[in-house]
């Protein structure tokens, strides 16, 4: 529309419209449409046609909405998907609102516009088409066959990172490869990088804010395919003029034990992966790490891990996918992020999805920095986070690959089945069965090992614990649990059944007696020794009885925030050692402990404290009750008091002996703690206390009264029932039969003198005419001649 006059009548007419609309809707929806359906056919027709046209409507106003708000819409064949499909279509409803208000605010300047990216101006990008079925285990050959280095499964001694050079170090590799002893005891070579990760400092670039670099389109660039080792020292000429670079890995290890390493001569590309002043971005580098030092000799310095970001951000979503919907608007196919990456050639669209993870992964990065920046204060640690993204990037790239084992006594360790049962303690394994878990557990990995094939391809989880719940009482009953898609343990068959057979005649504790025997106080369980687990410190024992226990309190309570609290829990107060002081509720010492509550702040601890005085015995002739001395509240009746008994108490005119007493008991405060009781009353004329008097017999004549008219009720009810119990007696009372005048059973028709009524019987053919004419049923009265949501 050209003008606001424009707009305006268009607004004017689409309500009218759906006003219209309404009432019409309204009116039919009071008629009997199944009555017009069987007296008019043509009112039937015309009703499907209509129905099925607005149901066409709505489905394709739907359709367009949601394709706006990027949701998924529900498809309405008919009427009953609406019920169906009712809460997708609301969340439809909602997206375009919630889009409405957001445009609103962005138009009045509430919000700042968000600008489309620069790269995505033109037609969405063409995916190639997708294979039929994704190939998660390809029958060829393996790779790994062929190495001239072959995949070491069975080591001695810790695992020795794959360095011959050390480019960009700080301290000499024959230095940084020291053996230390991780926290578990076990030995273990140091990060080689661990110094120059540790002491890095990231590009001055990375500090400011700079408008994003948009990706050329996908279809308009190729991936250059490497596969030589001139290929990638080609490819290292040019990573080396880089300042930014996108990283990102895909992974098989289904059909190997340890990974596919290819380890000779990659390690060249350090002189790239070590240089602190190229960038590197990941998106969840946390494996990466792992698998560029295990497979390719490879350590990064430098690295910005976008995941971070996202956490610090406080993002819906944390995940790639999520990032390159919000950013670049690319729905990324994650069916192949499982797929074999041993296939060659690989397939088109297996390539386009490898391509697309880190095609859009420089502009991410440029637009979470940038808000990271504005979200940052440097001069501030705790909201400085960028910063803090950097230090968690840092702490990732300094993560180490260690020899897959397990200790087959505790099951802990990268392959050991500690954890598994942790999270699957619902099991209940007894004696047997846990002892056959194990013992297929450990065939397993020994057999992985031999094989150079995965744990999971060798048998999955789920096989070995139904073996083990089942405890099969022959090798037949193991072979039907054993499953098809397990070649090597169908084939190995036998050998599963002697282990089978020596767990069970070996015997061990249950499940739940391998967790007791954990604890630091458990000796023997059941006749099994204790198990220690290989930990760098056990559980904390029990104190002994008369030992001192000391406790780590937080400053501030962690449920409530910073609040005061009972003075008790404090350092500074000088509190009774007699256990029973420590009993009472913390309150109590808070309130006796603490000053003037209006002078305390929220989180202030009140130190020397100075207890209440009391009051001098003689002030008080009833006697002044303690803080702590215990009183009764006893039950009884209010009564009301006359308008001149009321006094109304001023704390600062109270008597002389009052207010002494006000002040030795408020004498640090202002008294505004202080409560006056008027304990006496003036005493009442004559004429007052005759009238009370009067007032009291008139109360007593009108319960008696009440109490005589009650009474009288309850008696006749009594009567009233002893009555209604003579006439059931008199009605149920058994009287002699008289066989002389009885009715002849054998022909009961003829002697019965009464006539009885003979019931109306239906005439099928006799005329609705016939009958007396009936009232036709009143109509309902039509309503919705306005409705309420549209008003003007």
């Amino acid at each position: 529309m050209a003008s606001s006059q424009d707009l305006k009548a268009l607004q004017e007419d689409v309500q009218k419209c759906l006003v219209s609309t309404v009432k019409s809707a309204n009116r039919i929806a009071s008629e009997d449409l199944r009555f017009q359906r069987t007296v008019n056919p043509d009112a039937a027709t015309q009703l499907d046609e209509g129905s099925a046209r607005m149901l066409e409507l709505a489905s394709q106003l739907l359709q367009s909405a949601a394709k706006a708000c990027g949701v998924k819409s529900p498809s309405l064949e008919d009427a009953e998907d609406i019920d169906l499909n009712w809460r997708s279509i609301v969340d439809v409803v909602d997206s375009v609102l919630e889009k409405a208000d957001t445009a609103m605010d962005e138009y009045t300047g509430l919000v700042k516009r968000k600008e489309p990216p620069a790269g995505e101006t033109g037609p969405k990008q063409k995916r190639p088409k997708t294979t039929g079925k994704v190939i998660r285990n390809a029958n060829i050959a393996k790779p790994q066959t062929l190495f001239d280095e072959k995949p070491n499964n069975f080591p001695t001694g810790p695992w020795r990172p794959v360095l011959t050079q050390k480019p960009h170090a700080s301290v000499a590799l024959d230095e940084s490869l020291e053996l230390i002893n991780t926290e578990n005891g076990v030995p273990q070579y140091k990060h080689p990088y661990e110094t120059e990760i540790s002491h890095m400092t990231y590009p001055e670039q990375m500090f400011q804010r700079k408008e994003p670099i948009p990706p050329q389109p996908i279809e308009s660039t190729e991936a250059v395919w490497v596969d030589t080792f001139e290929g990638v020292l080609e490819m290292l000429r040019d990573l080396k003029q880089a300042t930014e670079i996108a990283v990102d890995l895909e992974h098989h290890d289904f059909r190997t034990y340890t990974g596919l390493p290819w380890r000779q001569k990659l390690e060249v590309l350090n002189e790239v992966f070590a240089d602190p002043n190229i960038v590197k971005v990941f998106h969840g580098a946390y494996m990466d790490m792992v698998w560029l030092q295990r497979d390719l000799g490879l350590y990064v310095n430098g690295l910005f891990d976008t995941y971070f970001a996202c956490d610090l951000l406080r993002y819906p979503g944390k995940s790639l996918a999520f990032l390159l919907s919000k950013f670049a608007d690319f729905d990324a196919d994650k069916q192949y992020q499982l797929a074999d990456w041993r296939i060659r050639p690989i397939p088109e669209a297996m390539l386009f999805y490898a391509r697309s993870d880190t095609h859009y992964l420089l502009y991410i990065y440029d637009h979470v920095r940038n808000e990271l920046i504005e979200a940052s204060c440097r001069s501030q640690p705790d909201q400085d986070l960028l910063s803090q993204a950097l230090e968690r990037s840092k702490e990732l790239a300094l993560s180490r690959h260690e020899h897959p084992d397990f200790r087959q006594a505790t099951g802990e360790g990268s392959r050991g089945w500690y954890n598994y049962v942790l999270k699957n303690s619902h099991l209940a394994l007894n004696g047997e069965q846990f002892s056959i878990f194990k013992a297929l557990w450990e065939w397993r990995d020994d057999t992985a090992r031999k094989e150079d094939e995965s744990p999971n391809f060798v048998l999955g989880n789920n096989g070995i614990i139904e073996i083990s719940r089942v405890n099969p009482p022959d090798v037949k009953a193991l072979h039907s649990l054993l499953p098809l898609t397990a070649p090597l343990a169908r084939a190995s068959l036998n050998q599963i059944w002697s282990r089978v057979q020596e767990a069970k005649a070996k015997g061990g504790p249950s499940l739940l007696e391998f967790f007791q025997s954990l604890t630091p106080d458990a000796k023997t369980i059941s006749g099994f020794p204790r198990v220690t687990r290989d930990r760098g410190q056990l559980p904390l024992q029990l104190p002994q009885p008369d030992a001192q226990v000391s406790v780590s309190r937080t400053s501030q309570s962690r449920l409530f925030g910073i609040m005061p609290i009972s003075s008790r829990w404090e350092t500074s107060g000088d509190f009774s050692s007699n256990l029973e002081d420590i009993v009472p509720f913390p309150w109590q010492r808070f309130v006796q402990e603490t000053a003037d509550p209006k002078d305390l702040e929220m989180g202030d601890v009140i130190e020397d404290a100075e207890p209440p005085k009391a009051d001098p015995p003689g002030d008080d002739p009833k006697g002044s009750m303690t803080d702590d001395e215990e009183f009764t509240l006893r039950q009884g009746r209010r009564k009301q008091a006359e308008p001149e008994q009321v006094q109304e108490v001023d704390t600062s005119q109270s008597s002389e002996d009052d207010g002494e007493s006000a002040q030795e008991h408020d004498q640090d405060g202002d008294g505004a703690d202080v409560i006056a009781v008027v304990e006496t009353a003036p005493q009442k004329s004559k004429k007052q206390r005759k009238l009370e008097r009067k007032l009291r017999k008139e109360q007593d004549v009108e319960r008696a009264k009440k109490r005589e008219a009650k009474l009288l009720r309850k008696t006749q009810k009594q009567v009233k029932r002893a009555k209604s119990q003579e006439e059931q007696l008199k009605k149920y009372q058994a009287v002699p039969f008289d066989y002389s005048a009885a009715a002849s059973v054998m022909h009961a028709s003829k002697n019965n003198t009464e006539e009885k009524e003979q019931k109306k019987v239906f005439d099928p053919y006799a005329k609705t005419a016939d009958e007396d004419i009936k009232a036709a049923a009143k109509m309902p009265r039509i309503k919705g001649e306005r409705s309420a949501t549209f008003r003007n």
